[in-house]
């Protein structure tokens, strides 16, 4: 009877009209817009930090891929951990850590010391990522989970776009070290929104399998010849997404265009139709099959990117939108993809996914670097044909899988 009595005083899971799903939004969005900003913030500034530091544009890659890598760490050991000892606590904790760097990089003295920094940064930048989705699977009920982490993917976004756009506007006006004191600000104020508006975790329950038992079940993903493909979109995808993204001011800095860093950091406003990418993607799954989609998106995306050669700005700036408008409406498909192709452990599947996805964001960072030393930016557009086989290879194992 006690029993009965304390699950019938349990509360109920938030749906999509309760004050309580409206507040963990608030919070998700918050936090979702400081961990990308802080992420994706050194892209705008790479030439001044290649300036400040006296290193190349490739070396300044790596102000991006050192958080990367690291994070790729932070979101294995962090999803293994929020399992045991709860969602909010690794969210909190993580988000704090991932402020105090900000403090210290501006007068680090040398590039190295700004690596690691970066470095610890992006491991904890991990603990977000690593445990809001199931947060809000465990949360919401199941007729508001899908609209709730649509909110947080589009957060990602604008978290991205905001950070970039923020920070080198500042940088240009006032100095690289100056933007990131400011983000430092920003990050503070959207902390505490997050703090104070995310309620307590009701459902959360310690899981009872052994570590040992969770990597068996994602390693047998690695023998699936349906994920294969999926698993090398993933990195392919963020390959040619992030060198291009990363390699954009030192193309628009040079003749004939010599634009300052505040306005290349404006072209990153073309994230925008990244948000309505994965909007737009996830409505037509509902009448096509998602490989017909992801096909259409890597399309897109290759188009854009080639339209970037033209040495007009007007036409640099909408293939730009085109780029990020293929990116999501590929991206956003491909989760549901690898769910659906993973027969057990989808937890597991969806995990190494993330790894691949975050590890072409390393690369892109870094290995394109060496394409654009020798290839400049013609050569970092045409690593996008290289999606195109992997494209066929997705849809010769559809399989059963239908949307």
């Amino acid at each position: 009877m006690t029993a009965v009595n304390a699950r019938q005083q349990e509360p109920a899971k938030y749906s999509l009209h309760d004050a309580g799903f409206k507040k963990i939004m608030i919070a998700l969005t918050s936090a979702s817009i400081l961990v990308f900003a802080n992420l994706y913030f050194v892209q705008p500034i790479m030439p001044l930090l290649v300036k400040s530091f006296d290193i190349t544009s490739a070396a300044a890659g790596l102000s991006l891929s050192a958080a990367v890598v690291s994070m790729i760490v932070g979101l294995l050991f962090f999803g293994f951990l929020s399992d045991r000892i709860g969602r909010v606590s690794i969210m909190n904790i993580t988000l704090v850590c991932t402020i105090i760097p900000l403090a210290l990089m501006p007068i680090a003295p040398n590039f190295e010391i700004f690596l690691i920094l970066r470095f610890m940064q992006g491991f904890c930048i991990a603990g977000l990522p690593a445990a809001a989705i199931a947060y809000l699977g465990e949360e919401l009920d199941s007729r508001s989970v899908s609209h709730g982490i649509t909110m947080y993917i589009a957060a990602n976004a604008i978290g991205g776009m905001a950070g970039r756009v923020f920070v080198g506007y500042i940088a240009d006006m006032a100095s690289w070290q100056s933007s990131v004191y400011y983000l430092f600000g920003c990050s503070i104020l959207l902390f505490a929104i997050y703090f104070i508006t995310l309620p307590n975790s009701h459902f959360f329950r310690t899981s009872k399998i052994s570590i040992r038992k969770d990597l068996s079940g994602m390693g047998s993903h690695l023998k699936n010849t349906k994920l294969f493909p999926a698993f090398a979109m993933g990195i392919l995808l963020q390959f040619s997404f992030t060198g291009v993204w990363t390699y954009l001011p030192f193309y628009l800095e040079q003749d004939p265009f010599n634009l300052s860093v505040k306005n290349i950091s404006f072209t990153y406003l073309a994230y925008s139709f990244g948000i309505v990418g994965s909007i737009l993607g996830g409505r037509l799954s509902a009448q096509f099959k998602q490989t017909t989609l992801v096909s259409v998106g890597t399309v897109i995306l290759i188009g854009g990117t080639l339209l970037t050669n033209v040495h007009s700005l007007s036409v640099i700036v909408m293939g730009l939108c085109l780029t990020c408008l293929g990116f999501f409406v590929a991206h956003s498909l491909m989760a549901a993809i690898v769910n659906e192709r993973a027969s057990h452990h989808k937890a597991g599947a969806s995990s190494i996914y993330l790894v691949s996805y975050y590890l072409g964001v390393a690369t892109g960072g870094t290995l394109a670097g060496l394409v654009w030393q020798t290839g400049g930016w013609t050569g970092i557009t045409v690593v996008s044909f290289g999606l195109l086989p992997v494209v066929v290879w997705l849809m010769a194992g559809n399989g059963k899988v239908r949307s």
